[in-house]
Parts: structure tokens; C-alpha cells; sequence
């Protein structure tokens, strides 16, 4: 079956939170600097509405998760638009820390984990996920959320178990499509805006324009210790952010092929 073709913003929107029915569905985390996801829990005060560009994380999460976690980053964007960057004015300093975001998502061929979501309105999903390049990867939502994101190497599926729906996009028109290539290339497949580190993070931030939507950025955050992934968070041309944290990550471990293949025969497109 032919992919449905849905505008660039819905695919950026794909990448880090597709919305089905008004509830967020594709993953977004913060972590604490030693790397373990920061609680937050669901806040459904309309008098306090989010504000674009910000994030809302509600202080009374329990503490046992959030021992010894700093304060969350709630602009990430704040620190790095100041220092604009592309493909033509990387200094040798952002070339080499850009040289080495690409080996790292280079060399992973399989990766899986946990992971933790925080949307516009503050609302905190949880849930594991799982990558096997080139193409593919799943997420799959704790209870009681029925979703489940699935990329077979040339779709996505948005997929809505307890309704039996799915929404599918082209992987070609969504952030995914580099981030799950064989070879990633951020200088030469990507429009760079930001490139930034510290003794905490490596930090990427990439755009892209859409004539009819507008822009959308994707900012991607690595240890700087190791550089394995820590989180990324994606601006909707709105405003609003949607973070995404991953822990508990195992690069050895190959996923079952089964995980990754969209079902067309029982799930209304």
C-alpha cells in the first residue's frame, strides 16, 4: 500500500509528536545530568495553558525519582541561538564535534532502550523503543497509552491499537530518515543551525522550512563523556516543544525483525 503523503510540518510533527485525537503519541524526555529521566507528571490545568517554546514539568514528582537530578532544561534552545552555524560557517571546533555526532550515529546499527516523553502541555509518557538500521525502529507506549510508532525502512506507521487505526508517512519526509540511515552526514543531509558543547553535552540543532507550515527545529543532545544519546527535543512551527529522553540503552542486543513490520491487513489506514 502506498504511504500517505502528509505535509512536511505533520512529519517534523511525527518525529517527536504526532497528535491523534488531541493526545500526544510519539515520545519526548528530560534527563538529569547523570542520565536517568527527570518525573514529571500529567497537568491538565487549562487556566495555565502551555506557552510556546517552554516546557511545563510539575515539581510534585515522586522523589525517589528525582534524586539528586538538577533543575530540567526547560528552553535547550535558549544557550545555542545565539551561535548560528551551517555547513558554510562551522568553525573547526563545531566541525570536529559534528565529525563526531556522525560517527557515533554511524557506528550504531541496533540500538534499544527506554524512554520517557514530555509533550507541549506538560503530559508524561513512558515506554520502550527499538532501532535497527538502516529504516527501522519502533516505539512502543506503556499502559494505558494504545500506541505504537513503527518504521519498516520505508514507512512510518502511526499505529492506534485500541481503535485499530493508523496513520502512515513516507520515512523519507520525516526526521527519522537520517537519524536511521547506515551513514549519517549532518553537514551534507541536514540544514545545521547550532552546534554547541560543554563539559555536560554535545548539542546539534537542525531546521526545516516548509513554505506552507513553517519552521520546525530539531535539537539533539549527546554526553560528552561518551557521546551516547541522552535526548532530543523538536520546536513545532508553533512553538511548542516536545521532549524526548532515552536511558537504559543497549547497543548489543538485536531486535526481532517482527517488531519493525506495519500491519496493513488489521489496522484501518
Amino acid at each position: 500500500m502506498t504511504a500517505k503523503r502528509k505535509s512536511a510540518g505533520a512529519c517534523w510533527a511525527l518525529a517527536a509528536v504526532a497528535w491523534f485525537g488531541g493526545t500526544p503519541i510519539m515520545p519526548g524526555f528530560i534527563l538529569s545530568a547523570a542520565g536517568a529521566p527527570v518525573a514529571s507528571t500529567q497537568t491538565d490545568d487549562a487556566s495555565h495553558p502551555p506557552v510556546p517554546g517552554t516546557l511545563r514539568v510539575d515539581s510534585s514528582a515522586p522523589a525517589r525519582m528525582a534524586q539528586s537530578a538538577p533543575a530540567p532544561i526547560n528552553n535547550p534552545f535558549a544557550a545555542l541561538l545565539g551561535k548560528p552555524a551551517n555547513a558554510n560557517t562551522l568553525d573547526d571546533k563545531q566541525r570536529a564535534i559534528v565529525a563526531r555526532v556522525n560517527d557515533y550515529l554511524s557506528k550504531i546499527q541496533v540500538l534499544s532502550g527506554k524512554f520517557v516523553q514530555i509533550g507541549p502541555d506538560g503530559r508524561r509518557s513512558t515506554g520502550e523503543f527499538f532501532i535497527a538500521k538502516p529504516g527501522r525502529v519502533r516505539f512502543e507506549y506503556d499502559p494505558p497509552s494504545p500506541i505504537a510508532v513503527i518504521a519498516d525502512g520505508s514507512a512510518v506507521a502511526v499505529r492506534d491499537q485500541r481503535l485499530a487505526q493508523q496513520d502512515i508517512y513516507p520515512l523519507s519526509e520525516t526526521p527519522l530518515r537520517f537519524l536511521l540511515a547506515n551513514n549519517v552526514n549532518l553537514e551534507k543531509d541536514t540544514k545545521l543551525i547550532a552546534v554547541d558543547a560543554d563539559d555536560v553535552y554535545v548539542t546539534v540543532v537542525l531546521e526545516e522550512k516548509n513554505t506552507i507550515v513553517g519552521t520546525s527545529r530539531l535539537m539533539i543532545m549527546f554526553s560528552a563523556k561518551d557521546m551516547q544519546l541522552k535526548q532530543w527535543t523538536v520546536t513545532d512551527p508553533q512553538g511548542y516543544d516536545t521532549t524526548v529522553a532515552v536511558y537504559d540503552l543497549d547497543t548489543s542486543k538485536r531486535p526481532d525483525p517482527g517488531l519493525f513490520k506495519i500491519d496493513y491487513t488489521n489496522y484501518h489506514n
